[in-house]
């Protein structure tokens, strides 16, 4: 193999190692919450102090991860079958992780940022950010 060919090699190669890594348990949980409907999905992937912020109209808002899990309706949406979730990347240091999530919705493409922290030997997410972008109506 040549040296540079294996420069465009190694970020595959990492991106294939995080794949099982126990830091995406959580995000799974989240992805199942959010194809599911299940509140408490997001409140075994979510630690009990986890925040979920976002900016609406030009403010931060600010919810509390029981917050967010209640408002899960307890059933798939009705156009889950024209969602799409996955997780884009996930990138851990000891006991802490970053996670990307992209969230593709008929009305809209959210982009989820996610820190992960290692708890007593279970990783949780902590803070949940994301941007929300509309599509336009064709």
């Amino acid at each position: 193999m040549k040296p540079i060919s294996l420069l465009f090699a190694l970020p595959l190669l990492i991106a294939a190692a995080d794949n099982g890594h126990p830091a995406r348990v959580p995000l799974e949980k989240y992805l199942q919450a959010q194809a599911t409907g299940q509140g408490e999905l997001i409140r075994q992937a979510f630690h009990a102090d986890a925040k979920v912020l976002s900016i609406r109209d030009g403010k931060l808002m600010s919810l509390t991860a029981e917050e967010f899990a209640s408002r899960f309706a307890g059933k798939p949406a009705p156009d889950e079958a024209q969602r799409k979730r996955w997780i884009e990347s996930v990138d851990v240091v000891g006991d802490t992780a970053y996670g990307k999530i992209v969230l593709d919705y008929p009305a809209a493409k959210l982009t989820d940022f996610m820190t992960l922290h290692k708890i007593n030997g279970e990783w949780r997410i902590v803070h949940k950010s994301f941007q929300s972008e509309p599509k336009s109506k064709q």
